[in-house]
This record gives structure tokens, C-alpha cells and sequence, in this order.
């Protein structure tokens, strides 16, 4: 025994008149030469013996006094105590993953000098955040809302954050108006609901009262604003910036990212019932493609207006509320980015990544933008308040080039500098960089203005955008916006707040606001408030179709019952892997179901992934149910199994059968106006509103099938395949059909 020990031992006794174990005070002699090189330690580096008990005045009875000299448990607890920064204001809610940029060419130096944007040699690492906008971090993924886009570019010219959403417009004009935006939108004050929701009494009478929002308001009341996944909608700049070249001319630009996948949403039934079924439904969908090796992409796309067409429009191109319309200002794809690595951990990274508008790099400047000069200030601001004045040198915020300057100090100081922190020093240490050696040069912008606070004539008008947007949905669309208004306005209890909404309406579309008036109570009005111009502009999802049908990353449900065609199965599975869809086996337990031929217990079974009741039909995209007679009784027999496919029916989604599957579906699902196989001895494929049905499969050819997906083909995998690459049967809408089907 040590001496240290032996005096412990000694001393416990004295004090407690009992006798200590050696293993009570130490379970090993102290040896000096011992030195670990792995286990548990302090802050400061110190190998800690025990974790789980607090130092304290004892006599080993019973819990006696702690004692505060525990240095162990007091940075223990401390550290778990301040585990938690204060959350964003907006966006709290999010998610996040690493990835790459790169431009396919040169294309862009005509406007730019910015090698990110030039140089088709260069791969520049890249990480987006994706969030919502309204709710705090325990809200849900599927709440109608605006969605966060933000990109940090790590160029080796410093870091360049575009700071974007998934709409193209914003609420307000000046960035002054933005506490007032936030503090409508946000939980009322007096009782701090609705959480992840913009249905309340304090949003509508903001927005009302502010037309200049009615345009942003149209687009979150789209589909746009329930995304399907993050991997499947657009993100936009929003503002104006400037590009220059190295001839020392000025372009305006916005900034696009258009996913491969097309744009696809959710059905607003659909996404109340995901909210309650799976909340983290659009991070899990990230994790999984990236996993899965579907990784999401984007192409980069840039609207250039030279600066001597700065006024040709009949909107100010420097107004936040405003598009480009495609007609007048083509989007020039030039670049992708790829999403491929998920974050290590969580808070490091997604919790602590800050952005900031005003991170550009030489080449990229900045407009007159009037929400985008306060946007500059308000980013760096408040990444100064969640995370202190270094926040740049964490390490999801570090550049990967060099840093050198002579900002010193203040909290969470990490760099350890012996340089002369000022400048002129007689070393010559971090001098000023000139332009023509890689130094930021901002344009020499001409200006002739008097100091005044005011809006041009331009950024008075309103309505002539919001107009646009909704003339150029599609039928369905434009439904779905009447029920999102409807069902917003019906949470507003005060009648001015709901009738003053729907006489704004009147301004956008006569026939829009006379259907919400009427569903809501409001003011049904008589006649337009002003005449639709009928213009029209390239803003409908349908419209950001992939070149080519894909099913790639799709989620596709297999339900199946003991006695299911097993052979078939796994045909089925092996097909939609080669292009690159999941498959879910969903069965009566989760864990071993029984084909057919197989007796229940025999353990001969197939696994399950989910049980009914485990997995709605809420989380997939299509569903398939396989042949057998006694699988497709079983399933017949099922209350759950019925409401799963009429529920993906009433949601529009591509749903398969075949064999004795389709009998399921005539005889106990019975979905109307819905054209099935008739001959179950036959192969012939049916494809009616979304459902594809046969009455045989040809297992052994079920791969080649799967690799052509195409509206004409015959087989029954590439029809299937085909409809789920449209994301939905949007004419069982159209035609009625949703609404004879009880879900």
C-alpha cells in the first residue's frame, strides 16, 4: 500500500471510528510511473476516478453534506448547465449536412472575377443549414412554413455565405420593418401559441395592414411552403447582390438552387399528420439519402442584369418582395452542389454554424437592397450574441485559408497571436492587401442622393406580382391555396383581422378571395378590386420537373400479411434498388412475417420493418401490395390496412398491386373511379389514376423493367416507376376522387 493511501485510511478511521477498506478509498496502489493514455478527464486534461459520486462529508452511513471544494462535480454540472446557447430567434429549427460546389466552366467570368464562381478546377467544400422560420427547436419539420436555405461556401478566398430561403421573395422591403415581421409572427405574448404556426390573430392583422407582403404571403400559402423533403425545393438569395468583373464592370444577380429531384410538397393533411407521427420527418429524410448514397443535388443557377438595365423593368430590382420573372431575366445554370457527408455531431456543427449576408468574397458585392444593407448589420450582430465575438474561429465557421488580423481578445478567444496587434507597425505585420494582389475591392459606385427616409415609386406597388404568382399555378395548386388561406383565417377569432385579410385578397384575385370570404366569414366581395392581367411566369412546381423520371432516394412501402408472394418481394425490392428508391417492408409485427408456403412459427419468415401501427402511410411515397391469397384475406380482415391505402389514395400517392392484391384493393379498399386488373391470370398491367395493378409479375425480368421509367411502357415496375417519378396523381384531386374516400 502507498503511503497516500495508508494516510487516508488512517485518517478515515480517526474521524469515523470504523475501518476502511483499501478498495472503499482506492482500488490500486498509487504508482507515479503510471501514466494513462486514454479515459475520462476535466476540462483541463485531469483523468477523473469517479463520475459518479459527489465529494462530500460523510461518515459512510448514510449521504452526508456535499462539499462545494469538488471541483470534479462542480465543472461537471457547470458545463451541463451551460450546454445551451440561447437558440436563433428565427430559424431555430434545423438541420445540416457537408458537401461540394463547383462550376461546370468559365461561363460566369464575364460577370465575375470570383474564382467560386469561374474556376471549373476548383471543388470548394461547402455546408447548408436547412430550417424553418417560426418555431423553436422542439417544433415540428412539416409545419406550413418558409423553409432556410443557407450555403457557406469555405473558398480559398474566405468564407462566402449565401443566406437564403425557399422562396424567391420576403415579407417586407427594409430591413427596418423586421422586428416588427418577427414579433407578429412569433407566438402571441400572452400565452406564447401557436407554436410553428403563422395562424393567429397577430400575423394576419400584420400582414393585412402591410400589403406590401402580399406576394410572400401567396407563396407561403402555397405548396411551397410544406416541402416534401429539404432535398426537394429550390433555394433562393432573396436579395440583390453585385457581381464584377475583372474589367471592373457591375452586374446585378440573383442567386438560384434548383434540386435534381424536382420540387414536390406535401399534401396539408398529410403534413399535420407527419408533424404528430415523426416531427424530425425532413432531418431523418437527409440522413437517410446521404446514407443511402442518394445524395442530394443542386444546380446553381445566376439571373444577371448588366447595371445599364437597371431601370428597364416595371418593378425595382433592388425590392425584396419582388422576382425576376425568367421571361424577362433567364436563369443561367452554371454550377451543382452535392450534399454527401451528414455532421458528426450535432451542436458543433448545425447548433454553432452562423451566417452572415455580409460574408462575400472579391467579386461579389453588394447592392442598394434596402432589406439586404440591414440584413448585413443584423446577421453579424446576432451570431455576437448566441455565440460572442469569436464565434468565426469555431470550427464549422473557420475559413480554410488564412487568417490574419488584429482583432484580439473578448470571450472564447482561441488564437494564441504574439504579434504587434495595430496597424502601421514597424514590422509591416498584416498590412492591407491591394485589389490587384487579392485584396476585397468594392465598387466605386457613383452616387448623388439627399439624406431622407422614403420609399420610390417603384416599391409602392404590391399586387402585380402576388397576381403573377397565382396566375401561373396549375388548378390543383391554386386549390390548395384557397384551402391554406381558408384554414389560416379560420384560426383568427378577431373579425377585423380575418375580414380585413380577405378584402386584400380581392386585390390578388377575385375569384381566390370571394372562395376564402366565403369559407372563413369574411367579406365576400362583388366585383375585383382590380382586373387580372392574365400574366403568367415559370413559378408552378410542375415546372421544375427532372430532365429525366427518377425514383431515386423515393420511399417505397411494401405491405404484406402472412402468406405474401415472397419470390415476388424480393424481385420487387432488387428492381426499385437499381434505381436507387428504398423499400419498407411494412407487416402485421415488426419482425419475422411468413410467405406463403411457409407455416406461421416455422421460422422460415421474412423481416418486417415496421408494424401497422409502427409506420403510417404518411412516411412513404407509393405503397405496393404483392400477391397471395391468404396474405391479401388477412389484409382484408385489417381496419389499419384499409385506412393505409385509402389514406395514401386521399394523398394523391402511386399505389401497386398485384395477383391477389388487386382483389385487396377492389374488394375491400374499393377506390372509386379507379380502373384494376380484371384477369389474375394475366400479366397485362392497368394503370388508372395513379394505380398500377396486374394480375401476374414476371419476377425473373423485374430489373431490366425497372431500368426504363417511362409513361408508355408495359411492364409493370417501369408504369409503377413511372407515377412514382411524378411525386403525385394530382387528377384524383382534380376529378373528385379524394373526396369520396374516407381517411
Amino acid at each position: 500500500m502507498s503511503s497516500a493511501v495508508g494516510a487516508v485510511k488512517q485518517a478515515f478511521t480517526s474521524v469515523t471510528g470504523q475501518t476502511a477498506k483499501v478498495s472503499d478509498l482506492q482500488q490500486n496502489t498509487i504508482d507515479p510511473a503510471k501514466k494513462p493514455t486514454k479515459g475520462l478527464t476535466t476540462d483541463h486534461g485531469v483523468f477523473i476516478r469517479d463520475t459518479d459520486n459527489w465529494l462530500q462529508a460523510s461518515n459512510g452511513a448514510r449521504p452526508g453534506p456535499a462539499l462545494l471544494e469538488d471541483q470534479i462535480a462542480r465543472e461537471k454540472i457547470m458545463r451541463f448547465d451551460h450546454e445551451r446557447i440561447p437558440e436563433r430567434v428565427v430559424h431555430a429549427r434545423g438541420a445540416g449536412a457537408h458537401g461540394y460546389f463547383r462550376v461546370y466552366d468559365d461561363s460566369a467570368s464575364k460577370y465575375t472575377y470570383a474564382p467560386v464562381l469561374t474556376d471549373p478546377s476548383r471543388v470548394t467544400p461547402t455546408f447548408v443549414r436547412f430550417s424553418t422560420v417560426q418555431g423553436s427547436k422542439g417544433s415540428a419539420d412539416t409545419v406550413r412554413d418558409v423553409r432556410g436555405f443557407a450555403t457557406k461556401f469555405y473558398t480559398q478566398e474566405g468564407n462566402w455565405d449565401i443566406v437564403g430561403n425557399n422562396i424567391p421573395v420576403f415579407f417586407i422591403q427594409d430591413a427596418i420593418k423586421f422586428p416588427d415581421l418577427i414579433h407578429a409572427v412569433k407566438p402571441e405574448p400572452h400565452n406564447e401559441v401557436p407554436q410553428g404556426q403563422t395562424a393567429h390573430n397577430n400575423f394576419w392583422d400584420f400582414v393585412g395592414l402591410q400589403p406590401e407582403s402580399a406576394h410572400m404571403v401567396m407563396w407561403a400559402m402555397s405548396d411551397r411552403a410544406i416541402p416534401r423533403s429539404y432535398r426537394m425545393m429550390q433555394g433562393f438569395g432573396v436579395n440583390t447582390y453585385t457581381l464584377l468583373n475583372s474589367k471592373g464592370e457591375r452586374f446585378f444577380v440573383k442567386f438560384h438552387w434548383i434540386p435534381e429531384l424536382g420540387v414536390h410538397s406535401l399534401m396539408w393533411d398529410e403534413a399535420l399528420k407527419i408533424a404528430g407521427q415523426d416531427p424530425d420527418f425532413h432531418r431523418k429524410d437527409l440522413e437517410e439519402a446521404i446514407a443511402n448514397g442518394a445524395f442530394p443535388k443542386w444546380f446553381f443557377g445566376i439571373q444577371v442584369i448588366p447595371e445599364a438595365r437597371e431601370n428597364d423593368f416595371d418593378f425595382d430590382i433592388l425590392d425584396a418582395t419582388k422576382i425576376w420573372p425568367e421571361e424577362l431575366v433567364p436563369v443561367e445554370i452554371i454550377g451543382e452542389m452535392v450534399l454527401n457527408r451528414t455532421v458528426d455531431e450535432y451542436f458543433p456543427e448545425v447548433e454553432q454554424v452562423a451566417f452572415c449576408t455580409a460574408h462575400v468574397v472579391p467579386g461579389i458585392g453588394f447592392s442598394d437592397d434596402p432589406l439586404l444593407q440591414g440584413r448585413n448589420f443584423s446577421y453579424f450582430d446576432t451570431q455576437i450574441s448566441r455565440l460572442g465575438v469569436n464565434w468565426q474561429q469555431l470550427p464549422i465557421n473557420r475559413p480554410v485559408c488564412p487568417v490574419l488580423n488584429h482583432h484580439r481578445d473578448g470571450a472564447m478567444q482561441h488564437k494564441i497571436t504574439k504579434d504587434l496587434n495595430y496597424w502601421p507597425n514597424r514590422r509591416s505585420i498584416a498590412p492591407p492587401v491591394p485589389a490587384n494582389e487579392g485584396g476585397y475591392l468594392e465598387y466605386p459606385q457613383k452616387i448623388q442622393a439627399i439624406k431622407q427616409r422614403l420609399r420610390s415609386a417603384k416599391f409602392q406597388e404590391h399586387y402585380n406580382q402576388a397576381q403573377l404568382f397565382y396566375n401561373s399555378l396549375t388548378e390543383f395548386e391554386k386549390a390548395h391555396v384557397v384551402s391554406a388561406f381558408s384554414f389560416e383565417l379560420s384560426h383568427c377569432d378577431d373579425p377585423v383581422v380575418y375580414e380585413s385579410y380577405t378584402k386584400l385578397l380581392n386585390n390578388v384575385d377575385f375569384n381566390l378571395a370571394k372562395q376564402v370570404a366565403i369559407n372563413v366569414g369574411g367579406v365576400v366581395p362583388q366585383k375585383p378590386a382590380r382586373e387580372n392581367n392574365g400574366r403568367t411566369t415559370r413559378v408552378s412546381q410542375l415546372a421544375f420537373a427532372p430532365k429525366e423520371p427518377t425514383i431515386k432516394s423515393r420511399r417505397i412501402a411494401i405491405l404484406v400479411a402472412d402468406g405474401f408472394n415472397l419470390g415476388e418481394v424480393e424481385a420487387l425490392r432488387a428492381a426499385f434498388k437499381a434505381g436507387m428508391a428504398t423499400t419498407w417492408i411494412i407487416g402485421p409485427r415488426r419482425g419475422v412475417v411468413y410467405p406463403s408456403g411457409e407455416e406461421v412459427g416455422s421460422g422460415k419468415g421474412y423481416s418486417a420493418d415496421h408494424h401497422y401501427e409502427g409506420q403510417r402511410s404518411t412516411m412513404f411515397d407509393a405503397i405496393i401490395i404483392p400477391s397471395g391469397a391468404k396474405h391479401a384475406q388477412a389484409l382484408a380482415e385489417s381496419g389499419r390496412t384499409i385506412h393505409w391505402v385509402r389514406e395514401a389514395f386521399g394523398h394523391c400517392k402511386p399505389i401497386g398491386a398485384l395477383g391477389e392484391g388487386v382483389a385487396f384493393l377492389r374488394e375491400a379498399v374499393q377506390l372509386p373511379g379507379v380502373q384494376l386488373a380484371t384477369n389474375l391470370d394475366s400479366n397485362v398491367v392497368t394503370s388508372s389514376y395513379g394505380v398500377v395493378t396486374a394480375g401476374k409479375y414476371d419476377a425473373g425480368s423485374a430489373l431490366a423493367d425497372a431500368l426504363t421509367i417511362k409513361q408508355d411502357e408495359k411492364g409493370f415496375v417501369s408504369s409503377f416507376a413511372y407515377e412514382v417519378s411524378k411525386h403525385r396523381c394530382w387528377e384524383r384531386e382534380l376529378d373528385g376522387l379524394v373526396s369520396k374516400v374516407a381517411f
